[in-house]
This record gives structure tokens, C-alpha cells and sequence, in this order.
């Protein structure tokens, strides 16, 4: 399977708001096994969008380096099969 460069992002501590330093990305709600279907998102001119399964609000912020979020360890990592 070939890597998979869109971000993705999870909300497994049950927080409000994550900042993300992306615009496009996937949220996948919690980590798996109790994660959600996983729904691209685009902010497009917008800074901040909610997720219509988890309502996690996803705010830009560009002050993050790629990956990076707030709170930390909020980015999702496949695991190698």
C-alpha cells in the first residue's frame, strides 16, 4: 500500500479543540477499535472546522510545525501490517 501523505488527526482524549497545522487532513475520532468513519476535511479560506462525526473543532494554526498539535500526540500514525 503506498504512504498515505494526507494528515491524519484523533481525538482520542475527548478534547474540544485540537490546533493543527493543516487545512486538509482526515479525522479518524478516537484510535481504533472505536474510531469513526474517516472523513476528509477541508478548511479551504476558513481557520477552524468541525467534525460532522465527532464534533471535534479543528483549528489552524500556523505557528505548528507539521504533525505537531495542541494538545500533543493528537496526530494519527498507521501502524506497519
Amino acid at each position: 500500500m503506498a504512504a498515505n501523505s494526507t494528515p491524519h488527526f484523533h481525538n482520542s482524549g475527548g478534547h474540544t479543540q485540537i490546533k493543527i497545522s493543516a487545512h486538509e487532513f482526515q479525522c479518524v475520532g478516537a484510535k481504533p477499535p472505536f474510531d469513526h468513519p474517516h472523513v476528509f476535511l477541508d478548511m479551504g479560506d476558513d481557520h477552524e472546522i468541525v467534525c460532522p462525526y465527532c464534533s471535534t473543532l479543528y483549528v489552524h494554526d500556523t505557528t505548528l510545525a507539521a504533525g505537531e498539535t495542541v494538545p500533543a500526540n493528537c496526530a494519527f500514525e498507521f501502524e506497519d501490517a
